[in-house]
């Protein structure tokens, strides 16, 4: 879990300039994982879901990029 959570990490400094889908995938990830540590009441599920929320924003960031590169060359 500390790892995934420290790519995380890594990949908002990588995505600092502006609002972004990291950003918001990492926002979204706080507040689902903010509910579900609330309910089950294991707070490790924070971290995890921050950075699942993290890493899939970088995902949708990253086919966008591609989406726009690929649109050029068309």
């Amino acid at each position: 879990m500390i790892p995934t959570t420290i790519l995380a990490i890594v990949l908002l400094a990588l995505h600092w300039k502006g609002p972004n889908a990291v950003w918001g995938g990492a926002t979204l990830g706080v507040i689902v994982g903010l509910i579900v540590a609330l309910v089950v009441g294991d707070w490790s599920l924070l971290a995890l879901i921050f950075a699942i929320g993290t890493i899939a924003g970088t995902i949708f960031e990253w086919i966008g990029r591609l989406a726009k590169r690929m649109g050029r060359r068309l």
